[in-house]
């Protein structure tokens, strides 16, 4: 964890929060066939304080003009950033979290000065905040998978990393990552090598505009392997990497929005179309994290903590971390298997509960009875149209079910 100032006293750190976590995630992903997918983003939390000294900053943002002459123009925001990694399935259920790395801007300060004397890309990796996609990487393979090659690493265009595409080949595990850089390839750039590209899929996809409008649009899919070479300055150090580029191009330009282009990198085997659809879906899931982030913020309201140290925030974070996972796997194990054990998510006391609290409603017998039931605790209404609850209702539910046990076992102690 990258700050400045923290005592030797702290006997607890991220890592001892969430080793039993790390843990069950390992074996959730053992149990579990087919590949898993390790989603990597970063957040960050921002919090009012008049000094950020004790806790850290994420950016500098504009002084509004009525306080900027005693200020100046710029202030420094308060807040950790934390950079998660999280496995899911390749249908979307969460099973946990692979690695967690918490920091903020100090730790950093000397790599803006350095790359103003000398061009970005020869700064080490190891001097930038980049480092983060390598060491979560490291853990995720590390912590929670004996079998490196049933990981596929997700990431966005901050992903776009060369050291991170050679550090993910040599563990032996896949990426998909969606590309920012155009990047050395072949003889020419990666650009070049996908314009010049004439084959090529049609596939049709729907999504919902800005407007809450559903949008059917034809996409012209390439799909070219080729040689990336590393940037210019680390070539001693990192080989030639075989990739395959997945292009994704909208044919026809629309009206009032921006033409859809997407470029995937990957080391998956691509070979013909289905192969090609799958790494854009596959990439499409990587919104589940931040879904988990929203349940994170708004749901648990992390950004409110008024803690005054960036080591109780981390680990006040961590803790809400575990929560805010089981919120979302129990929003997404509702829509899986209909046949599955409510033991799998809920202990006596909480079936107990949830039974008792809803007398007039049939006795629950399956898992998804039991959710239901959670999520009316949340707000849900259970109308026959309604769709399957989803993570607002059963996150309102769970803080519910946790005040009705906190009264159910002080009434046990008061009996005993």
């Amino acid at each position: 964890m990258y700050f400045q100032g923290q005592k030797a006293y702290d006997r607890v750190d991220n890592d001892d929060i969430l080793a039993g976590h790390y843990d069950q995630t390992k074996n959730r992903i053992g149990a579990t066939r087919g590949p898993i997918l390790i989603l990597h983003d970063t957040t960050e939390f921002s919090y009012k304080r008049e000094s950020p000294k004790a806790i850290g900053h994420t950016r500098k943002l504009p002084t509004p003009d009525r306080i900027a002459k005693a200020f100046g123009q710029q202030h420094k925001a308060c807040g950790v950033l934390m950079h998660a990694s999280m496995a899911i399935t390749a249908e979307g259920l969460p099973l946990g979290l692979t690695a967690i790395k918490f920091w903020s801007r100090e730790a950093f300060k000397n790599t803006t000065k350095l790359k103003s004397k000398i061009n970005p890309t020869r700064v080490p990796i190891s001097a930038k905040e980049s480092i983060k996609w390598l060491e979560n990487l490291k853990s995720s393979n590390e912590r929670v998978s004996d079998s490196p090659a049933k990981l596929v690493h997700i990431g966005d265009r901050e992903n776009d990393i060369y050291e991170y595409l050679c550090q993910c080949q040599g563990l032996g595990s896949y990426f998909v990552v969606r590309s920012c850089v155009d990047r050395l390839a072949n003889e020419t750039t990666l650009a070049e090598e996908v314009a010049t590209s004439k084959a090529y899929y049609k596939h049709v996809i729907n999504f919902t505009d800005s407007d809450g409008n559903t949008v059917n649009t034809a996409m012209n899919i390439k799909v070219k392997t080729l040689a990336l070479h590393p940037p210019i300055g680390k070539e001693a150090n990192y080989p030639d990497l075989r990739v395959t580029v997945v292009s994704a191009l909208e044919a026809q330009e629309p009206v009032g929005r921006e033409r859809i282009k997407w470029t995937f990198l990957t080391n998956l085997p691509v070979k013909k179309k289905e192969n090609a659809l799958t790494v854009l879906n596959w990439y499409k899931q990587r919104w589940k994290i931040e879904t988990y982030f929203k349940i994170l913020k708004s749901g648990l309201k992390l950004e409110e903590s008024k803690l005054r140290t960036a080591a109780r925030l981390t680990r006040l974070i961590s803790i809400c971390c575990i929560l805010a996972w089981r919120i979302h796997w129990l929003t997404m194990l509702n829509r899986e298997d209909k046949r599955l054990s409510p033991n799998l998510a809920f202990d006596d006391i909480e079936r107990k509960i949830l039974i008792q609290y809803f007398q007039k409603i049939v006795v629950p017998s399956t898992l998804q009875d039991y959710i239901d039931r959670l999520a009316r605790l949340g707000g849900y209404l259970a109308r026959a149209s309604d769709p399957p609850p989803g993570n607002t209702v059963i996150w309102r539910g769970m803080n519910k079910l946790y005040e009705l046990r906190a009264g159910f076992e002080l009434a046990l102690d008061v009996g005993n």
